[in-house]
């Protein structure tokens, strides 16, 4: 049996022949990303897990149609925002953006030193525009400029520029 550190392209053909272990490597490798897109349109837990559940739904359905495996990556991405509007337009509601929980610090002044940074940049990523706020969530998290211009409905050759630019407003506003 061949390893599963085959790319994208490669577990796409497997899973569609029925391989298991193709399908949950898959579903490791790019679950993450589905969920920051769907926590990105401000959704709960639940409406996230919804989002990410229909949108391994929607790939199991249309694998066989897929007529190039290595962008399956950028369908999942593009689904995922896809069902998140979806979602968001059917509930009527637009909530604000959970923050990722954090990791407690062992030290008391390194936690509050911590805490006044994270409250600096919490502050200052809030007030840039929308798509700077979820390009950079979203960047840490996905694999690819790629799947990150998917998961934007930009184009790729958009992501590098529009993402120093937000990096820069960022830095301008905590500096």
């Amino acid at each position: 049996m061949a390893q599963l550190d085959d790319g994208t392209d490669e577990l796409v053909v497997r899973a569609r022949g029925g391989d298991g272990a193709a399908w949950a490597r898959l579903v490791e490798r790019h679950s993450g990303l589905l969920w920051s897109i769907a926590r990105s349109h401000g959704l709960n837990d639940a409406d996230s897990g919804d989002v990410v559940q229909t949108t391994w739904l929607r790939l199991v359905e249309r694998i066989d149609g897929l007529r190039d495996p290595s962008a399956t990556a950028c369908w999942l991405a593009t689904t995922a925002r896809h069902e998140s509007l979806r979602l968001v337009r059917r509930r009527g509601r637009d909530r604000p953006l959970v923050p990722a929980p954090r990791a407690p610090e062992p030290e008391p002044d390194r936690v509050v030193l911590g805490r006044e940074r994270l409250g600096l940049v919490g502050a200052a990523l809030e007030s840039l525009p929308h798509r700077c706020r979820t390009l950079l969530r979203l960047f840490a998290l996905a694999p690819s400029h790629a799947e990150l211009a998917a998961a934007l409905g930009i184009p790729l050759g958009s992501v590098g520029p529009t993402r120093a630019r937000c990096l820069d407003a960022l830095r301008r506003l905590v500096s």
